[in-house]
């Protein structure tokens, strides 16, 4: 006795799972990024003040151009000459920032002494420059 032939249904891929795990990672990360939000303090209603004002270190921009000439606030100077430079720049009692920006082209020995010489001027903090 011969069995009817099944007929052939054709392959199907079901995508409804897969929709399922790409909402739930989406829900994830969106979730984790809220965590990720840097929160300073509990959240109170701070008073006003007419005589407030925002106390901003001084900044002092040091640049390394491709050649590996260093220039303190666009005016050219020596490495030897750049920590008494820096040195010049501070105040009394306040801090100062200073942003190291250094071609990507620049021997790395060439930055490394740059930054040895910032670091040696005391109430000076040291920031490197990049771009997105």
């Amino acid at each position: 006795m011969r069995l009817q032939d099944e007929p052939d249904i054709p392959a199907q891929i079901n995508i409804v799972p897969m929709i399922d795990v790409i909402f739930a990672i989406l829900t994830f990360f969106i979730m984790s990024t809220l965590f990720l939000t840097r929160s300073e303090g509990l959240p109170v209603n701070l008073p006003k003040a007419a005589t407030g004002k925002t106390d901003r270190p001084a900044q002092v921009t040091v640049t390394i151009n491709k050649t590996g000439e260093i220039f303190l606030n666009k005016e050219a100077i020596s490495l030897e000459q750049l920590e008494a430079g820096v040195r010049q720049k501070i105040e009394p009692q306040q801090q100062l920032l200073v942003v190291l920006n250094a071609d990507e082209g620049v021997n790395h020995g060439k930055v490394v002494a740059v930054m040895d010489k910032v670091r040696r001027v005391e109430g000076a903090k040291l920031g490197i420059a990049t771009r997105k």
